[in-house]
């Protein structure tokens, strides 16, 4: 099995619902995403998927969120934009829009929204 892992940024806003605290009220982050992306063959070149292809998946993937208010944009219009929920609505973006003809699959999606606090979304059981 090989991997790679890929990061990118972007800036949005966000209202936590259901919340008591802080981050209850409109704040914004400089978030930061990776996502990890595996499978078991490589390509002709050797390489399970080129850097700049998993660049431009994560860019279309993050286009409606980047310098917005997450709790308009959907998904979360309805529900709260908590960073656990962020990850698991990249990873399925991330994960609609790789290659069909590649035997490759996002394993997990995190999502950091500062320095020390990251959540991490993957499908499965522990």
């Amino acid at each position: 099995m090989y991997e790679i892992y890929r990061e990118c940024t972007f800036a949005a806003s966000h209202q936590l619902r259901n919340y008591k605290g802080k981050c209850e009220r409109l704040h914004g982050h400089n978030w930061r995403v990776g996502i990890h992306i595996v499978g078991d063959a490589l390509d002709e070149a050797g390489m399970l998927m080129d850097f700049r292809e998993l660049d431009a998946v994560l860019k279309e993937a993050l286009e409606s969120f980047d310098h917005r208010h997450l709790n308009e944009v959907p998904p979360f219009i309805d529900e709260s934009p908590s960073s656990e929920r962020l990850a698991a609505e990249l990873f399925t973006r991330v994960s609609a829009r790789l290659p069909s003809h590649r035997n490759v699959r996002v394993r997990c999606c995190d999502v950091w929204e500062n320095d020390l606090s990251r959540a991490r979304y993957y499908p499965g059981s522990l």
